[in-house]
């Protein structure tokens, strides 16, 4: 019964997805209040478990390591930055000789307002995903040099505690999450009245992410010895949830169910890298970004970005996006410093930048949500010999 249900959820995704776009299109602002006021009941419970996620898996599957825990932690920063930075340069690449053939219209149109909600319900997360992550790394590494087995033993048993918590209560309330999303953003008009605007950079990116997933899949299958597809197939309800939720954070809990689910990875690898990569592996956005930034500066100031410029900015950017928080618009948010003071944007240049990127950040969001089960699989390769093979 546990395996039909898991089978069902891409269906629900899709539904929910269908059913939120036909609800904001038709519904009005009474209806839209109450929408509104789901959606943001659920986010907050779904934002309230993620550190707690993070803190139950990351932490055990470290102690598990023993040796190992801090040379896997390395080398996870580094294949986060290194795939960043490639799928920067790629999009750089492509920017100079596709952006100056498209013809953009920079004018958009306004959205509706969105109606006051009814009421707010905060559930603020006991700490943040940053401190969730840090002090996984810390309790950890400690137990690791202290020996404390007990603790270990505890560790164990939250590990277990949430992953009940992600089966009984997340899974099943992220359709109804996605739909809301939707429905709000299809009242906004966003999607029926922007997207037109930059469909062919859209769909150019789009193109471009899924070319970057192909050239991971395809190095870690190489460097694990494994057939990638076995892993990438079992993603799709990731990236649907990726795709409604636009943030890799709520989506934590349906990668985790994906990779466990190939059979492909080492539970313990599965463990470390999957959390740790919602939170430092942003190779969609960065993507993204680098191609919007030049879009933007083609359109408002008439010609695209130095080159000694643009890997300037792509090599901060890098190091920006290893930051960024798992939640929506967190890379170009955490990048916006750069984005004035090493491609000199004004006001108009940073307001475009942020519709534009808004529009598909759901889709960046899925990319990096997919690619981190590229890491986790080049890191399975990588550590594959330290492990027991089940």
């Amino acid at each position: 019964m546990k395996k039909e249900k898991k089978d069902y959820l891409i269906f629900k995704l899709i539904l929910g997805v269908v059913f939120g776009i036909t609800i904001g299109l038709y519904c009005n602002e009474s209806i839209i209040g109450v929408v509104q006021t789901i959606k943001y009941f659920l986010g907050q419970i779904i934002f309230f478990t993620v550190p707690l996620i993070i803190l139950g898996f990351i932490t055990p599957a470290i102690t598990k390591m023993k040796s190992n825990a801090s040379k896997m932690l390395g080398v996870m920063l580094v294949l986060a930055y290194i795939s960043s930075i490639g799928a920067a340069l790629f999009s750089m690449f492509f920017g100079y000789i596709l952006i100056p053939k498209l013809h953009i219209i920079s004018a958009t149109e306004s959205l509706k307002e969105l109606p006051n909600m009814l009421f707010k319900m905060n559930i603020p997360p006991i700490f943040t995903v940053m401190s969730a992550l840090v002090l996984s790394l810390f309790i950890g590494l400690a137990v690791i040099w202290t020996g404390s087995k007990n603790f270990e033993n505890l560790l164990d048993e939250f590990n277990n505690i949430m992953l009940a918590i992600v089966h009984k209560i997340i899974i099943p309330i992220l359709p109804f999450f996605i739909a809301t999303t939707f429905a709000t953003l299809a009242y906004e008009g966003g999607i029926i009245k922007q997207l037109p605007i930059f469909l062919k950079v859209i769909v150019i990116v789009l193109i471009g992410q899924f070319i970057w997933l192909t050239f991971l899949y395809t190095t870690a299958g190489i460097i694990s010895r494994k057939n990638p597809l076995k892993l990438l197939k079992s993603y799709g309800p990731a990236y649907l949830t990726a795709v409604g939720t636009m943030s890799s954070a709520a989506t934590l809990p349906i990668a985790l169910d994906c990779a466990k689910k190939s059979k492909v990875l080492h539970e313990d690898i599965t463990n470390f890298a999957i959390p740790l990569g919602s939170t430092i592996h942003l190779c969609g956005s960065v993507l993204t970004e680098v191609f919007f930034v030049m879009t933007v500066s083609q359109v408002l100031y008439g010609s695209l970005p130095a080159m000694g410029t643009m890997i300037i900015f792509i090599f901060l950017l890098g190091i920006f996006a290893i930051g960024a928080p798992g939640v929506p618009g967190g890379t170009v948010m955490a990048s916006l410093g750069i984005i004035v003071s090493v491609l000199g944007f004004d006001e108009s240049g940073t307001a475009l930048m942020l519709t534009i990127f808004a529009l598909q950040d759901s889709f960046g969001t899925a990319c990096n949500v997919t690619g981190d089960g590229a890491l986790a699989l080049i890191l399975n390769g990588i550590f594959e010999k330290d492990f027991k093979t089940k």
